[in-house]
């Protein structure tokens, strides 16, 4: 029976890209509704029945694979002239935003602080799932284009690390030592997900350059070492996998005269594939009770990370750059959330619902809220 409903994914997952291919919108809108109508509003599938426990691995797994292939995409020579506004975005941009929204979930929703600040600390990142394909079917300038391509690669482990540190010092409040124990977790981290990603990267650099992994290997030897090295991180260290994986594809991108197209087709392959079955598996496993458990005030917290969490996030990104108005207004409106936020939240949830944190349960619905709110209107409204 379970191979019928993983075929069935994989046929909704296509029709749902031919659709939009039809419609000339991004697919994550058809993906986004196909798993919600095969899960939530049919029932008639259940991610968790279905997989058990290995869907968390396997969505973990997937994560790094599609986060490799969009490092596979950056080269250094691109930050000429935009440099300063992807590191403001992944550093001061971020914590605006988190602060935003995290303030805004202790206030207008009345969350406990505790789940309002991990809440605001996962939705600080976009995420390359969504990103790519709305800029594919934008076409916006090349400013526009390679600093929402960076920004949605690079804070993804960034804003996965952040996430996991205020998650760490929330659920440690009270015991003391909390700055200690963060800053010890934060170098950790760090320390274990650039060592393996540069080892990493070197180690395939020298096999091919060396010719020690004849041509026809090297897609399949690279993506072993891709969930070696992230299984390998997360297990020295919480957390520290997509940091490796996105170093591993940085470090490839930029060496000169290395022969990996062949890997980035088949990786770009391997992440539609992926990045289709994924949103489908995600959304089918919201519930119906999970939804109706969030009240109206939720469209004033919406709002308020639409309207001003990004505008903020922008506003000091970009503050004393040559970047246009115009520009700076793009990349106000355009911020969907993806796979990470929610892969991360549902992590963070199950272990805050364990330790009997009140309203843990409402970390999930409200991270899909924001995922589907943002993937609708923006891929929507974006192109005009």
């Amino acid at each position: 029976m379970s191979a019928i409903f993983i075929a069935g994914i994989a046929l909704c997952s296509v029709l749902a890209q031919w659709v939009a291919w039809a419609f000339r919108v991004p697919a994550i809108l058809f993906l986004l509704l196909t798993g919600l109508i095969l899960g939530p509003f049919s029932g008639v599938l259940e991610p968790d029945a279905l997989l058990g426990d290995l869907l968390f691995p396997v969505v973990s797994l997937s994560v790094a694979v599609i986060l490799f292939e969009g490092s596979l995409t950056l080269h250094f020579r691109e930050l000429k002239g935009i440099g300063k506004v992807v590191r403001n975005l992944c550093s001061i941009g971020m914590i605006t935003t988190c602060l935003v929204i995290s303030l805004s979930a202790y206030w207008i929703l009345e969350l406990n602080w505790r789940v309002a600040a991990v809440l605001g600390a996962v939705l600080v990142v976009t995420g390359p799932t969504v990103i790519a394909p709305l800029l594919n079917s934008m076409r916006p300038n090349q400013d526009i284009d390679r600093i929402l391509r960076w920004e949605g690669i690079v804070i993804d482990p960034i804003g996965a690390l952040f996430a996991v540190l205020v998650f760490e010092a929330v659920m440690l409040v009270g015991q003391g030592e909390v700055f200690s124990h963060t800053i010890i977790a934060l170098f950790k981290t760090l320390g274990v997900g650039l060592t393996i990603g540069v080892v990493a990267g070197w180690l395939t650099t020298l096999l091919i350059r060396r010719e020690w992994l004849p041509f026809e290997l090297h897609k399949f030897g690279i993506l072993a070492l891709v969930l070696i090295s992230f299984t390998v991180s997360n297990h020295l260290s919480h957390e520290s996998g997509l940091l490796a994986v996105t170093v591993f594809g940085i470090w490839l991108a930029n060496q000169d005269e290395l022969e990996i197209d062949s890997v980035l087709e088949f990786k770009e392959d391997l992440s539609m594939i992926l990045i289709s079955s994924l949103f489908i598996l995600l959304a089918a496993r919201l519930q119906l009770s999970d939804l109706m458990m969030l009240h109206s005030d939720v469209f004033i917290f919406l709002a308020i990370v639409l309207f001003v969490a990004r505008p903020a996030c922008i506003a000091i990104s970009t503050f004393k750059t040559d970047l246009p108005i115009k520009s700076r207004l793009v990349l106000a409106w355009i911020a969907p959330r993806g796979i990470v936020a929610a892969a991360v939240g549902s992590v963070f949830a199950l272990s805050m619902v364990e330790a009997g944190i009140a309203d843990a349960e409402k970390i999930v619905p409200l991270i899909f809220t924001v995922i589907i709110v943002t993937v609708v209107l923006q891929s929507l409204t974006a192109t005009p």
